[in-house]
């Protein structure tokens, strides 16, 4: 066996220190000196360790066996579909999210509803009991559910090589140590060699591996960066707790599309997977209001509809307010110039709130248009046709740029019964769509002219 001894290295310098100290001797950093281990080397001649993934072998690609069927399903579809089309064995996913917005009922949910794999629950921060009662409460099939609770990697790498499980949870990452670092449970080094411990025994037995890691208050998973790379997937589940719906994002994937999206409902009996999210997003109003925009965004492979509703009212501050929820508030700022110089419109004295109605987080440029006629609609208290979609970039030239996959994103908006949209002049299918009216647009100023 290899042996390991503590030592302590500075974050500034990389510096080696045999003991720990408040500041470093080479560099002066304060609060810098990290434990670590060192592995010296192997004893006995010709020494040889299984390595990180398997054991340290050059193959060609064409010896390598693929599995006949290498995912397998989770019994939630918005699960599967965020995965990239189902768990993938050998895989290590870490989920992230805030306080009580459903990590573990819906990790829960998943190890019940996998019933022809082998699966353990291994939680550090509930008990036994808490987790029976909440699996009793969602009134989950817990016949070949295993629970486990322990803090120790080592002793949990003990009870998973003697269960075998196919698909395994740690909930969670901060609570879980390793006996061979001094240092308290959640500290950057605990966290980086208890995950490095999980992932290579997921690797080596082909386990699908689930942990669960805090985030910060700024909404970034706790602990060092090098977790994020160490793992093949991270998800994202966000969502306002006190609401009904949560949305999961997934922000890397070496097994499907990222920035796929999954959408979950909170009822009493747990998390539902919503198949048809675009319907809950888009709020049908009685009569058109103003500053309502509907807009087909797209979420990895899917295209989904969402509401854009911006308010734009006279500012009495020196400063007017410019406020984007569920978008970014510097590109706000920045079409709004464009519209002033290229539409001849000017808000340099309203204050202009932006908000993307259901929580959801668009990211892509495609919203550009769609914000600007909201802002627009609302300035001029014009209400826009209730059938009306549209998408599209906006650029400083006052260009209007296509995006990817314009002509799915219209037929998603006629299947919802949407009559008319305004699209870039690039994004016109050649065909055209049956039943809608398509307008397209070069220039921001076409479009001011016929709305």
């Amino acid at each position: 066996m290899a042996k390991s001894k503590q030592q302590f290295q500075c974050r500034a310098c990389g510096a080696i220190a045999s003991k720990w100290g408040g500041q470093c001797a080479d560099c002066g950093e304060w609060n810098t000196l990290e434990e670590v281990l060192v592995a010296s080397e192997p004893q006995g001649k010709g020494a040889r360790f299984a390595g990180y993934a398997g054991e340290s072998q050059v193959r060609s690609v064409d010896d390598v066996a693929l599995e006949a069927d290498p995912r397998s399903t989770t019994g939630m579809d918005e699960l599967d579909r965020v995965l990239g089309g189902g768990l993938v064995h050998g895989s290590v996913v870490l989920i992230g999210g805030d306080p009580g917005i459903g990590k573990s009922t819906l990790l829960l949910q998943t190890m019940a509803s996998v019933t022809d794999l082998k699966s353990l629950y291994v939680t550090g921060e509930e008990s036994l009991q808490q987790v029976t009662l909440r699996a009793r409460r969602l009134d989950l099939p817990t016949e070949g559910l295993r629970l486990f609770t322990e803090t120790s990697v080592e002793r949990i790498l003990a009870a998973a090589t003697q269960e075998q499980p196919q698909v395994m949870v740690v909930d969670s990452i901060q609570t879980i140590y390793t006996e061979l670092l001094q240092s308290a449970p959640g500290s950057v080094t605990q966290v980086r060699e208890a995950a490095a411990q999980l992932v290579r025994y997921a690797k080596q037995t082909n386990t699908a591996l689930f942990i669960v890691g805090h985030v910060t208050k700024e909404g970034t998973l706790a602990g060092p960066r090098v977790l994020e790379h160490m793992v093949d997937t991270v998800l994202y589940f966000e969502g306002d707790p006190g609401g009904r719906y949560r949305v999961m994002r997934a922000v890397k994937n070496r097994f499907g599309a990222v920035n796929e999206l999954g959408v979950f409902a909170m009822t009493e009996k747990g998390l539902k997977p919503v198949s048809n999210p675009s319907a809950i997003f888009l709020s049908r109003h009685e009569e058109p209001v103003s500053g309502s925009v509907i807009m087909v965004t797209r979420e990895g492979t899917r295209p989904l509809m969402v509401e854009v509703q911006a308010l734009v009212d006279e500012s009495h501050t020196n400063n007017p307010r410019r406020v984007a929820v569920g978008l970014e508030q510097n590109r706000l700022a920045m079409l709004l110039a464009v519209l002033h110089r290229h539409g001849g419109i000017a808000m340099y004295d309203q204050d202009v709130f932006v908000n993307v109605v259901g929580g959801v987080r668009v990211s892509e440029t495609a919203a550009d248009l769609p914000v600007l006629l909201s802002a627009l609609s609302s300035f001029r208290n014009r209400p826009l046709p209730h059938d009306l979609v549209t998408f599209g970039e906006v650029g400083l030239a006052g260009e209007i740029r296509p995006v990817p996959n314009g002509q799915e994103r219209l037929k998603e908006a006629a299947k919802h019964g949407f009559k008319r949209a305004i699209v870039p002049k690039a994004n016109a299918p050649k065909k055209g769509i049956s039943g809608m009216e398509i307008i397209t647009a070069n220039r921001l100023a076409e479009v001011i002219e016929r709305i």
